[in-house]
């Protein structure tokens, strides 16, 4: 396969060859597409996400959003964060 890239890009993917981290040109692009892909994941587990949360919304599951709630959920997730824990799985994708 070959790639055609602009003259900033070819520059950029040579600076990142010699930092010494990648060992060749094609590494850098597989790293890349790896990163493209982990990425793409993350935007359709978000979008399911969404998609539940309409059905939810759509089935009247959903609960009112007011500054009480905003102030519930922040003190819960400072409180997660003090001892340890993780955000929640609905948290991060």
């Amino acid at each position: 396969m070959h790639i055609n890239l602009s003259p900033e890009m070819e520059k950029y993917l040579q600076t990142k060859v010699g930092t010494g981290f990648y060992s060749n040109a094609s590494e850098v692009v597989r790293d890349a597409i790896r990163r493209m892909r982990a990425e793409d994941e993350k935007l359709e587990a978000l979008r399911a996400a969404v998609r539940v949360g309409d059905e939810q919304l759509e089935r009247g599951e959903g609960i009112a959003y007011t500054p009480e709630r905003l102030d519930k959920i922040t003190d819960e997730a400072f409180a997660r964060a003090r001892s340890g824990e993780k955000p929640g799985g609905d948290a991060t994708p």
